[in-house]
Formats: structure tokens, sequence, C-alpha cells
């Protein structure tokens, strides 16, 4: 069966073999940070230094990494599908730019990026690669201290919510790659799929804790089974 309308979401797992850490596996980040300390407003109001320190780690560990084969593969399927005539959108949970960075086009950053920041005084949002301080000026409104990682915390509303829920009611085959099918509102994009009638697909390490809501698994590394069931649609659509 051939799929028009796609929507791909893609967690920490997809960038885990680029070198960039995941959140809730056994050594993943949240085991050496305390999320309340530096993903959270109230965090960032409480200590910014540590917070900034965080994220311009995080900023700097990203200049360097390059994107795997399963992000290349999603790159690919994009083009696969607009040349068939379809559509396919990718929302990623990664603040990381190596979607981009392999060629995907058609991508929304749900919890936001590491290389933008907003001001928390005037709403200035833009481009941001180097280290962020409380030094750090706001080229809009000139206040100093008032820039933020343009990055979604806990409490806040992931973007582009509406434009998400329109495309999953409208598609035909939803896809899960490299979640933990943990953290609400994305663990509950499957069943959102499914009330619309599209084939849902989990593509991950192994079973994530929604797992059961998906009508087809495949399981192994990112790089691997992506790679393997990017190759695997792209011929159906040339069939």
């Amino acid at each position: 069966m051939n799929y028009w309308r796609i929507v791909v979401l893609t967690g920490a797992g997809v960038s885990a073999e680029s070198g960039m850490g995941t959140f809730r596996d056994k050594n993943g980040i949240w085991t050496k940070y305390d999320i309340e300390d530096v993903a959270t407003p109230e965090g960032f109001a409480r200590n910014p230094v540590l917070v900034h320190d965080f994220y311009n780690a995080r900023r700097r560990a990203l200049l360097d990494a390059a994107p795997n084969p399963a992000h290349h593969a999603l790159a690919r399927l994009e083009k696969a599908v607009s040349a068939a005539g379809g559509d396919l959108l990718l929302v990623t949970q990664n603040v990381d730019n190596l979607h981009e960075k392999a060629g995907s086009k058609n991508l929304l950053h749900m919890h936001g990026e590491l290389t933008r920041v907003r001001c928390v005084s005037c709403g200035a949002v833009g481009a941001w690669k180097d280290d962020l301080h409380m030094a750090s000026e706001c080229w809009r409104c000139g206040r100093v201290g008032m820039l933020r990682p343009d990055v979604v915390w806990f409490g806040e509303m992931p973007y582009g919510m509406d434009a998400i829920y329109e495309r999953l009611a409208a598609c035909d085959l939803f896809v899960s790659i490299g979640t933990s099918g943990e953290v609400y509102p994305a663990a509950g994009f499957v069943r959102e799929a499914d009330m619309a009638g599209a084939h849902t697909v989990e593509l991950n390490l192994e079973p994530s804790a929604n797992a059961r809501g998906f009508r087809e698994g495949r399981y192994g590394p990112a790089s691997q089974v992506v790679s393997q069931w990017v190759d695997d649609l792209i011929a159906s659509l040339a069939g």
C-alpha cells in the first residue's frame, strides 16, 4: 500500500548514534542532571548560570555532530514522497539540527532549537551559535541577561501543536522513531493518528512505553532500522 500523507515523529534515539545524549535511558541526561534545575522556567529563574552552562555544553557538542544514516534516510524519504506526489511532515522533539544537516526541509521542532535564543523581555527570537551568558545582550531591546535558549522546558507549551494535530488528523501513515513513549503530548500522537485511520509504525531501539498502541514495530539501532524501513517504503512508492 502506498502512503501519501505521512507524519514522522523523531526523538532522542534518532540522534544517539551521532553522539547526542538520550534523556531517559539508563545513562541518559536526566540521570546526570535534575530536570527541575536545568529544564524548567523556575530552574532558570533560580540559577540561570547553571542553565546556560548546561545548554552551552550541548550547543558546543552539536557544532561537531554529524547526521547518521537514520537522518539521511529520512531526508531521502521526504524527497521520494514529494516526487511521488505525496507529503511528509517531520516533527522532531530534538533540539539539535541534525535533520537539517542531513537535508530534511519540511520540519517542525516542537521543543525548540539549541541554535536559537529568545529574549524574555521583548520576545525576540533569533539564531545563536555561540555560548550564551548572563552578560549577553538582546540585539533588539538591548537588555542584558534576558536571553534564554529557545527550548521548550517542562511546563511550557510545545511549538506548532495546532499544525501537528491538523496533520495527524489527515495522515495515512504515522511513524514514531527513537522516542520513549513517556512524554506527552508527543506520546499521544499515535492515538490521534490511529483514530484518523492511519497505519502506525514504531521504529526504536526497543519497544517504548506505548509500543502496544502501534500496528507495526521494528526494533534495533536507528541507523539500521530506519534505513531499512525507508528503503522498503521507497521501493513500495516506486512500485
